[in-house]
C-alpha cells in the first residue's frame, strides 16, 4: 500500500463527514487534504485509543519527530511520507501540524474545561489550525480566508462537542465549560450518569446557539472571490449544521447515543452544496 493509498483508506474508513467534501477535489489537492486528515485521525486515534496516559504521551512525542522528518525529507510513517509529498506543492508549516499535537496533547493533560476561553484554545488548535491549513490546500486570494477559516473551525469542533457529549462522558471527558454547567444547574454527574433534564436540554440549545453563530461569521467572513476554492468546507459546514439540526430535533438526546447523519444523506448534501457554489 502507498503513502497515498494509506491515507484514502484512513480518510475512507473513519466514516467522517469531511471525507465527502474532498471526493470533489482536483487530484493533487485531493490528495494533500487526504494526508492532513489522516495525520489528525493517527494523532487523534493516540488519545482515543490509548488508555496508558504515559504510552500516549510517548507516541505524541514520536509524531512531534516525525513532523521534523517530514520537515528533514526522511519521514518514517505512510502518512508522513504523504505529507512529505504533498509539502512540495503545498507548504504546510510544521509550525501549525505540532500545534495539532499540542490540542491532542491537552487530552492527557485535562478533562475539564473552567470556562470558554480555555476550551477555545482547545478548539482552535485541533480544529482551527486544522481549518487554516485546509484553506490554503483548496487555495484563496483574499488573507481574509483565513478569518473564515478560523471561525469555520472552532464550528465544526463546537459541532463534534454536541454530539459527542455521551461518548466524551464516557471517557471521564466533559469539553462543556464547568461555568456553563453551573449557570444552567446541570452536574457534571449527570453528564457522567447519562442523566437528561430540562436543564440539561437548555445547556445543549445554549451550545448549539454558540456554535451556529460561529457558523454565521464564517460566512459572513468568507470572500466571495475565495468561495469556489473553499467549496469544500462549505460542504463541510452543510453536513454539519444538518447534523445540528438533527441533533436538535431528536432534542439533545445526546447521553445515550451518537446521532448522525447516513452516507447517503452526506452524499446528497455534498453534490447540492457542490452544484450551488
Amino acid at each position: 500500500m502507498s503513502p497515498e493509498q494509506y491515507c484514502q483508506e484512513k480518510c475512507a474508513s473513519s466514516g467522517s463527514s469531511f471525507y465527502y467534501s474532498f471526493l470533489f477535489l482536483p487530484q493533487e489537492r485531493r490528495r494533500a487534504i487526504m494526508a492532513l486528515y489522516a495525520f489528525c485521525r493517527e494523532v487523534d486515534d493516540v488519545v482515543d485509543e490509548c488508555n496508558d496516559i504515559s504510552l500516549a504521551s510517548t507516541k505524541l512525542t514520536w509524531w512531534r519527530q516525525e513532523i521534523e522528518r517530514v520537515a528533514d525529507g526522511q519521514p518514517q510513517h505512510p502518512v508522513g511520507q504523504a505529507l512529505q509529498a504533498v509539502n512540495r506543492d503545498f507548504n504546510l508549516p510544521k509550525e501549525q501540524l505540532l500545534e495539532i499535537i499540542d490540542g491532542m496533547e491537552m487530552d492527557l493533560q485535562q478533562t475539564r474545561y473552567l470556562d470558554f476561553k480555555g476550551l477555545s484554545l482547545y478548539c482552535y488548535r485541533v480544529a482551527s489550525v486544522v481549518g487554516l491549513l485546509a484553506a490554503a490546500i483548496f487555495g484563496y486570494q483574499d488573507r481574509q480566508t483565513q478569518k473564515y477559516a478560523h471561525d469555520l473551525g472552532m464550528a465544526f469542533q463546537l459541532t463534534n462537542i454536541i454530539r459527542d457529549v455521551g461518548e466524551d462522558a464516557r471517557r471521564g471527558r466533559i469539553y462543556i465549560p464547568m461555568d456553563e454547567l453551573k449557570r444552567f444547574n446541570v452536574p457534571a454527574a449527570d453528564i457522567l450518569n447519562a442523566k437528561y433534564s430540562d436543564n440539561f436540554t437548555a445547556l445543549m440549545q445554549f451550545q448549539t446557539e454558540r456554535a451556529e453563530q460561529y457558523y454565521a461569521q464564517a460566512f459572513a467572513l468568507l470572500p466571495a472571490v475565495d468561495r469556489k476554492n473553499q467549496r469544500p468546507g462549505l460542504i463541510m459546514a452543510a453536513i454539519y449544521r444538518t447534523l445540528l439540526d438533527e441533533i436538535r430535533r431528536e432534542n439533545f438526546q445526546v447521553l445515550h447515543q451518537r446521532i448522525s447523519l447516513t452516507p447517503v444523506r452526506k452524499i446528497w448534501i455534498a453534490c447540492k452544496t457542490w452544484i450551488a457554489g
